[in-house]
């Protein structure tokens, strides 16, 4: 059990569990929560079920090669639901002569109890991502009938990863999770939540998220519960049911360092008072100042439809850094003030924004802006310095240093940005959408530390493994202020927003998870829910499953790595953006019309891609080049 002070202060602390409800109230109650649990489910076996007996008789016959099984008790029902039709003994040597997946420790144990061992087991944490990545490493499923043994709900992304690597998918629907018999208390709690009276939410299986929506669903209470719980502290478990949270579009707050229940009652309980103040103080807009509700124009745009993975009759294509250096016109305008005065100035932001637009014909516009201006109305003193770049000169490099950075409770100090929005909005056409943006907290607390552009990032990495505390009051306030900054640029008119991690490359997967995935997962569940969020971190491949973020999130991707193979990485249920190399604009229009042509056909018609480069457009590149890709992207991704 993690040794901290945990205290709930009072909060009202929902839970759904059901097996162990007594327990959970009894410790919420002595963390100094007031508990409100209410069962949410009971297993109920399908009696008699014909399709896993049939099931079991295509096994035995030979006509399965890959069983995967999902859980534990779900084994266990699958062998009672056959046991009084067939010969058990002669249905598990059979077994033992086929391929089996466990999805994690409990199908496992379940498949020792009958004196089994199963061929490969996922690694944690186990959730649908690393199955399919046990299989990639172990075994080819192509052209083979897979068994799934499944959850009770279909898991659709699983399904589809399975099914893209040439198998056909034969689930087995084992049991499933009907209410409790006494509704009451769960019905009590949905409407709770859809009213706001509920603090925190605490999440113990993948299943109490679909029963907490369906009840919802049941008393028509789906779009108020959705409301309450943007305002509410979700504490899940672990990544299993993290998952289906994210796959049902609800932003989980706070996973505990194990997945039991003691672990996830006392970190939260330990952090609720930061994490329920923070959640209602960035709070997403409420509906009636949603885009869902008047929707602006360019909703049905390309751009937009390939960032909600809905099919189009091309690819969307916009470039990163496509106002810059190599634009005559952006020189000429650079040439009369610094770049700190023309990212103050709208009127020229937006100028050089939209003669970008006009001249490439691209399908969105990014505002023009730098990822560093935030930093100022927290304390920082920059100066963009000839030559140099991008300096700050009061780093910050201890515990010290990070206490006098200020939250930014100001956010009307960045308005000349959000008046970038407004102008560059009206300037444009109503069909092209408008892209905001932020730095990701890791880039830009690198940039805060070590005072400036960087190789080693020596001075960062020593205060993310020394000083953990001050680690976290950085990244805390940092994510904090970039979720108001990107809302401001939300409710300005930015119909879609892009976090840039320049620097999270420099990290392995391992401290990317421990160091910056948390302040991540808290920044999109804080972003407007209305528009979708572009998470682009450049320079390690290993990074790219990590920063799927919810359902509305879009992965960027740099040049480092097959499109196909990030996006089989990522998950085919997830829209992507990229990757052509930059310097490919460096070369005759030909060679990018054929670059173009590769990288097009590495990814099919799949919906979900927008085209763009693996970086911002290099300062060298003729600006024909980029209207010669543009317009190769247009020509040559047309669909019938």
């Amino acid at each position: 059990m993690p040794n901290v002070a945990a205290d709930f202060n009072g909060l009202h602390i929902a839970a759904l569990e059901s097996r162990r409800a007594d327990d959970m109230a009894r410790l919420i109650t002595r963390h100094g929560g007031v508990a409100h649990v209410s069962a949410s489910m009971r297993e109920v076996p399908i009696d008699p079920n014909r399709e896993a007996i049939d099931f079991a008789y295509r096994v035995m016959t030979g006509q399965i090669s890959t069983m995967i099984l999902t859980t534990g008790v779900g084994f266990r029902y699958f062998l009672k639901a056959i046991e009084r039709h067939l010969d058990q003994q002669r249905f598990l040597d059979s077994l033992s002569d086929i391929v089996t997946i466990c999805r994690g420790p409990k199908p496992a144990a379940a498949m020792k109890e009958v004196g089994l061992t199963p061929t490969y087991r996922v690694g944690e944490p186990n959730t649908w991502r690393e199955l399919l990545q046990t299989i990639d490493s172990n075994v080819s499923i192509a052209n083979q009938n897979v068994g799934l043994q499944e959850y009770g709900v279909t898991n659709a992304s699983l399904v589809a990863g399975l099914e893209a690597r040439g198998a056909t998918v034969e689930p087995v629907r084992v049991y499933g999770w009907e209410y409790p018999e006494d509704t009451g208390p769960l019905e009590t709690n949905v409407q709770a939540l859809a009213a706001g009276r509920r603090d925190v939410l605490l999440l113990t299986s993948a299943h109490q998220v679909v029963n907490l929506l369906r009840m919802a669903e049941q008393l028509k209470l789906t779009e108020p519960l959705r409301q309450g719980l943007q305002g509410t502290v979700i504490a899940s478990i672990g990544p299993t049911t993290t998952q289906m949270a994210h796959e049902c579009e609800l932003h989980v707050d706070l996973e505990p360092s194990y997945p039991k229940m003691g672990h996830l009652v006392v970190e939260t309980a330990a952090q609720s008072q930061s994490l329920v103040a923070n959640k209602r103080r960035i709070k997403p807009l409420t509906p009636h100042q949603s885009k869902h509700v008047n929707p602006h124009p360019s909703n049905d745009s390309l751009f937009m439809k390939a960032c909600r993975s809905e099919p189009t009759e091309r690819t969307p294509v916009w470039l990163m850094r496509q106002a810059g250096r190599y634009m005559a016109e952006y020189r000429e305008v650079r040439a009369k003030q610094s770049f700190l005065d023309l990212c103050a100035n709208p009127k020229l932001c937006s100028e050089v924004m939209c003669t970008a637009v006009d001249r490439l014909g691209v399908d969105a516009a990014i505002i023009f802006s730098d990822l560093l201006p935030i930093l100022v109305p927290m304390g920082f003193d920059l100066e963009f310095v000839k030559g140099d770049g991008p300096v700050i000169h009061n780093p910050v490099r201890v515990a010290a240093d990070v206490n006098r950075v200020k939250s930014l409770e100001r956010p009307d100090e960045l308005g000349f940005v959000y008046e970038t929005v407004r102008q560059t909005r009206a300037d444009l056409p109503a069909s092209i959408p408008l892209i905001g943006f932020a730095g990701a907290p890791f880039t830009l607390a690198s940039y805060a530390i070590e005072g400036g552009g960087s190789r080693q990032y020596s001075n960062t990495k020593r205060l993310m493994h020394a000083d953990n505390r001050a680690w976290s009051d950085l990244m805390d306030k940092l994510s904090d202020a970039i979720t108001i900054y990107l809302n401001h640029q939300i409710a300005a008119g930015a119909q879609c927003v892009q976090l840039f991690d320049s620097w999270a490359g420099c990290l392995s997967p391992a401290d990317y998870t421990t160091f910056v995935l948390p302040w991540m997962k808290r920044i999109i569940a804080g972003i407007d829910p209305s528009v979708p969020v572009i998470n682009f971190a450049t320079g390690n491949p290993e990074l790219l499953p990590l920063l799927r973020g919810d359902r509305r999130t879009v992965v960027g991707v740099d040049w480092r790595i097959p499109l196909d193979t990030a996006w089989q990485r990522i998950g085919h249920d997830c829209a992507v953006q990229g990757n052509l190399d930059p310097s490919v604009l460096l070369a005759d229009p030909d060679l990018i019309r054929g670059a173009v042509d590769q990288l097009l056909g590495s990814v099919g018609n799949r919906p979900g891609h927008i085209f763009n480069l693996g970086h911002g457009v290099l300062k060298e590149t003729p600006v024909e080049h980029a209207i010669a890709l543009v317009e190769s992207v247009k020509d040559l991704s047309q669909r019938p």
